[in-house]
């Protein structure tokens, strides 16, 4: 059975202290924890579904069952020397985005940011506002257009706020658009079918792996003097239309079509800006596993069943 928060604060079924505790473990948060325990780090995850606690118990992951929309939930959460927010919004939940984002970061924060040495938020490329194609950094200016990127610039404030009152180290992790296996089949049906795919062409894409994105925020969360944002994107932005070709050849679906006057799902109509990841890689240390799309798009495919 699942160890609960009342279990591990009085100690029955587990510690009440970890290296790691994960706030989204996820389809990212997920392969973060296997990663800090691969290195031998004790790891909890916070879930509000006792089915999900059960499979991570199985898993040596510590489970917690609680929302970070009720503060109350949280109240016996362990002790942790360091926190990854990765939670992700669930549109089909009651909660706003911003109650997610914010509301929830605060309720996160006031459990047991105080006790802890390092704070990790996961935050989205979506805070630039640039859309002409410009190339961006961590000291570009952020804008954000939509509201999606207002909240996430939003969450990035309040994490800087409280860390310096607190003297707990926050980092905030913009990560471009996450790829990887499970997250490209809708894709590749749609190409199969010869759906159109919305959006211009001639916009740019900024991606990262599923496994890099786990490996900075790994990084991020026990590394020593970091740097309090970090741009995290792959060598490369590919046009909208060299990624769907590609993936439309990997496949082997007919060549794509685009409907431009359905804007894409994310995005502000634009061509959109490219992002540098200079500094993400030096966080890192080494390169990315899948540096552009030519390799990791292959990898997130896997591969294809026998016709």
């Amino acid at each position: 059975m699942s160890t609960t928060v009342d279990a591990l604060h009085s100690g029955q079924n587990g510690p009440d202290s970890v290296d790691l505790l994960i706030l989204g473990c996820g389809y990212l948060g997920e392969r973060v924890a296997r990663l800090a325990m691969k290195a031998n780090f004790r790891v909890a995850a916070v879930t509000r579904s006792s089915a999900k606690a059960d499979v991570w118990d199985s898993q040596g992951i510590i489970p917690c069952v609680g929302d970070v929309t009720i503060p109350e939930s949280l109240a016996k959460l362990p002790t942790a020397k360091a926190c990854l927010y990765a939670v992700g919004y669930d549109r089909k939940a009651a909660p706003s985005q911003r109650e997610v984002y914010c509301q929830g970061l605060h309720n996160t924060w006031a459990a047991i940011g105080r006790t802890c040495e390092r704070f990790v938020y996961v935050s989205s490329t979506s805070v630039y506002g640039q859309s002409a194609g410009e190339w961006v950094d961590e000291a570009s200016q952020t804008a954000p257009t939509t509201e999606g990127g207002q909240i996430c610039l939003e969450a990035e404030q309040i994490l800087r706020e409280l860390s310096k009152t607190n003297g707990v180290t926050g980092i905030s992790l913009r990560m471009a658009g996450l790829y990887g296996p499970n997250r490209v089949i809708a894709k590749a049906e749609a190409l199969k079918t010869h759906s159109p795919i919305s959006g211009r062409p001639d916009s740019w894409l900024n991606l990262i792996h599923i496994d890099d994105a786990a490996r900075v925020c790994t990084t991020a969360l026990f590394t020593e003097n970091p740097d309090p944002t970090y741009l995290v994107s792959d060598d490369q932005p590919v046009l909208r239309s060299e990624y769907y070709n590609l993936f439309a050849r990997l496949v082997s679906a007919p060549e794509p079509v685009f409907d431009t006057s359905v804007p894409a799902k994310r995005g502000s109509g634009g061509i959109n800006k490219r992002c540098q990841n200079a500094l993400a890689k030096a966080l890192l240390g080494g390169d990315w596993l899948y540096p552009t799309i030519e390799t990791g798009l292959p990898a997130a495919i896997g591969p294809l069943p026998s016709p």
